[in-house]
């Protein structure tokens, strides 16, 4: 099998250098960027399984760099996983909402980042390989990992793909957020039950200009639903 190959941009040698020795004994393929600039000519050449992103970086930051690679149809779908000192709420709030599929802070475990980058690689990895789902015009295609509308193509990132497909395949019932997060991201995954909403934001936002926004609903008290009837 081949291993998995991962990007880490940060900035300082030694961490990097430290990271990327815990990953090579972990079974991944390591390639190292010390700025956007780099990190951007090394995607290009090579896609990377997954991108391991510090905040704080001397050209533009990594929450920049998160945003522009999920913006990009090429790179999207590509986990991101921001590693920074900010530890405050607010910080990890603005990190999911722009896009990173996990945010670990420093310092860290080599473990816990194993475990973490497992439990993403998982989750963008997972899925039903040959179902289509339909509701009401919004098809999800397993097979091309592909939602649309008619022509048009709704862009998900990976999360948010992962949480339709659950919700669709699971319709009518309503889920918690622990029940989410078990489903959805998996039982041994370092996830606080707040980073499904901001998952649910963002899925709402991606179905909200075809006007599907309303299938996602939310059920006070109890959780999330996926239903096309309007209460």
């Amino acid at each position: 099998m081949t291993a998995k190959q991962i990007l880490i941009v940060e900035d300082e040698r030694p961490i990097r250098e430290m990271i990327a020795f815990g990953l090579r004994r972990g079974g991944f393929e390591v390639r190292e960027a010390h700025d956007v600039k780099s990190a951007r000519a090394s995607i290009a050449d090579r896609r990377p399984d997954l991108v391991l992103v510090d905040w704080m970086l001397p050209d533009m930051s990594g929450l920049e760099l998160t945003r522009a690679l999920k913006r990009d149809k090429e790179t999207q779908d590509v986990p991101v996983i921001m590693l920074t000192a900010r530890a405050d709420e607010q910080d990890k709030v603005m990190g999911l909402d722009g896009g990173a599929d996990d945010y670990v802070t420093k310092p860290f475990a080599p473990r816990e980042l194993l475990a973490r980058i497992n439990a993403v690689l998982r989750r963008s990895s997972d899925g039903h390989a040959d179902e289509i789902i339909e509701a009401d015009g919004l098809v999800l295609d397993a097979a091309s990992h592909r939602v649309t509308v008619g022509e048009n193509t709704v862009q998900l990132g990976p999360t948010e793909y992962r949480l339709l497909s659950f919700f669709m395949t699971h319709a009518e019932r309503v889920y918690s957020r622990a029940q989410l997060l078990d489903r959805v991201w998996g039982g041994n995954v370092y996830v606080e039950e707040r980073t499904v909403d901001v998952h649910i934001r963002r899925l709402r936002k991606a179905l909200e200009a075809f006007s599907y926004d309303r299938f996602i609903q939310t059920v006070r008290g109890s959780g999330y639903r996926f239903s096309t009837r309007m209460e």
